[in-house]
């Protein structure tokens, strides 16, 4: 498993780090629309969710990332379009039963995913080196927390959600995220002193945290352990995203109010 996790990585890494910081932004957006789908896809298959309401479902996680992209943001209305097309396609199928969970289980899956991903799409006009920059904080202080769990973990964090996190991995990813936030702004231009990247890292680190234990929550109220198995050694595509859908928001926020220039 380890050698899997470890392979993946050193093919997938340079080929995102190229992929991000040698095409058009527009590229990106494809591919963040892409993963966002295929995460979309690996939530509602292992809820269970199939058929039309699936089809909807992934129809409008599309057409969202889509508007979004195209129009620089997602105005409110787009979330009610998407709640009255669910609500309205649940009313095609035979008999009320069951209603309010078919409808929830998809528009849980809009709001967190196309909801949540759309943001690495906003953050991209601060530049790719912001991009390198979420995902360099997070996987790294993910690896931080997982040597760190292993090596030192004794008390859990929250043993009914993910019985295997424990406080000292916690501590890695936040201690890991904030290095790597320290060391992105001696790489990259990215407009801020070390100290200001390196608690924007630290804020990666915990939010990241944050993500991977909602996800967990997702997975063990579903009853399984990968959103898939796409990526060998690592899970689904939901798994590797875990974190970044949660920390981008916070971060795009943090680049707002630190006055930090759209390229």
């Amino acid at each position: 498993m380890q050698i899997k996790r470890l392979l993946t990585a050193a093919v997938l890494v340079p080929v995102f780090y190229l992929y991000i910081t040698r095409l058009p932004g527009i590229w990106f957006d494809g591919l963040a629309a892409f993963m966002g789908m295929l995460a979309l896809w690996e939530f509602l298959h292992f809820y269970g969710v199939r058929g039309a309401m699936k089809a909807v479902g992934m129809g409008l996680g599309l057409l969202f990332l889509a508007s979004a992209a195209l129009s620089g943001q997602a105005p409110p209305g787009v979330y009610a379009f998407l709640l009255l097309v669910t609500v309205t396609a649940r009313l095609f199928k035979t008999g009320p039963a069951s209603a309010l969970k078919d409808i929830s289980q998809v528009v849980t899956a809009l709001l967190y995913i196309p909801g949540l991903i759309v943001y690495q799409i906003f953050l991209r006009d601060f530049g790719a080196h912001w991009i390198i920059f979420l995902y360099g904080t997070v996987w790294i202080g993910d690896s931080a927390a997982l040597y760190a769990g292993r090596s030192l973990g004794k008390r859990k964090l929250y043993p009914e959600v993910s019985p295997n996190k424990t406080i000292a991995g916690a501590v890695g990813s936040v201690i890991g995220g904030s290095a790597a936030g320290f060391a992105a702004s001696l790489v990259f231009p990215l407009g801020i002193s070390s100290v200001t990247a390196a608690l924007l890292g630290l804020l990666m680190g915990t939010t990241a945290i944050a993500g991977d234990l909602v996800e967990s929550m997702f997975k063990r109220d579903a009853g399984v352990k990968d959103s898939s198995s796409i990526l060998p050694g690592h899970g689904g595509m939901l798994d590797k995203l875990d974190g970044p859908l949660f920390s981008a928001p916070i971060l795009y926020w943090g680049l707002l109010l630190l006055g930090v220039k759209v390229f």
